[in-house]
């Protein structure tokens, strides 16, 4: 696999507003997009710094993955997202090497991204995004 540059960080948050407010106000950023993504259950808000995005994830559902990892683990990073091309084929040469996937095949993600996601069991303990523009 050959990332071309970290895409964002997730950061799960259990109120969206206050935690643009506190990237506004105290780290000086501009949250430029909030979009929810009904079938994760889930609403983003994305923040640009250098070439790298932040993403805020707050859960909609107290069952959607967001929720559960907030329940679990408290607010924190959720996730490290790299931006890669031909994500169908990274993902079969992944699985080919045992990294276990949890997305076989590509999903529609927030900013019509494609994007699948790689088990922290076979990433040391780091949920991994892969995320490609859509075509």
């Amino acid at each position: 696999m050959k990332p071309t540059h970290i895409e964002h960080i997730g950061i799960a948050v259990k109120n969206l507003d206050e935690a643009i407010r506190l990237y506004e106000d105290v780290y000086g950023l501009k949250c430029y997009a909030v979009e929810e993504v009904a079938d994760q259950k889930v609403k983003t808000a994305f923040f640009m710094i250098g070439q790298t995005k932040i993403e805020l994830l707050e859960s909609t559902d107290p069952e959607g993955p967001i929720g559960k990892f907030i329940e679990k683990k408290g607010e924190g990073v959720h996730h490290l997202a790299f931006a890669v091309d031909g994500l169908a084929a990274q993902l079969a040469s992944l699985e080919r090497q045992g990294i276990q996937l949890i997305d076989k095949t590509p999903r529609k993600g927030a900013e019509g991204l494609q994007i699948a996601f790689l088990h922290p069991k076979s990433t040391k303990g780091v949920l991994t995004e892969l995320c490609e523009h859509a075509r």
